[in-house]
């Protein structure tokens, strides 16, 4: 499996102290057994946050590009077979970049 560790600079817009530990916790938790797909979603959320300022982030947006970017898997039904809470909230979490507002209705659950 790809480690998500990357360069200082490129993680400024990550939680200083993540690790692949804190991603495998996190997975456990959610009951995800990683695969490299896994880590291949989050690596691009994270090149996502790394192109945008974390106070300007677009759902939607963030939505629509990772449908884009996953469409030749199957898009959002790969994405979301592969994170049942949500590639944006359950993805965002694991990969330890801030859940954008919306992603979580909590009246309803993951809509992201």
């Amino acid at each position: 499996m790809t480690a998500l560790t990357t360069g200082e600079n490129e993680r400024s817009f990550m939680s200083e102290d993540w690790s692949d530990e804190d991603v495998r916790k996190v997975a456990a938790e959610e009951g995800i057994t990683l695969t490299d797909d896994h880590f291949e979603v989050m690596h691009a959320l994270q090149e996502y946050y790394s192109r945008h300022e974390i106070n300007l982030i677009n759902m939607r947006e963030l939505h629509d590009a990772l449908e884009e970017k996953f469409h030749y898997k199957g898009g959002l039904k790969y994405l979301y077979d592969l994170f049942p809470g949500g590639p944006i909230a359950q993805g965002c979490k694991m990969a330890g970049l801030h859940v954008p507002a919306g992603a979580v209705d909590k009246g309803f659950g993951s809509v992201a």
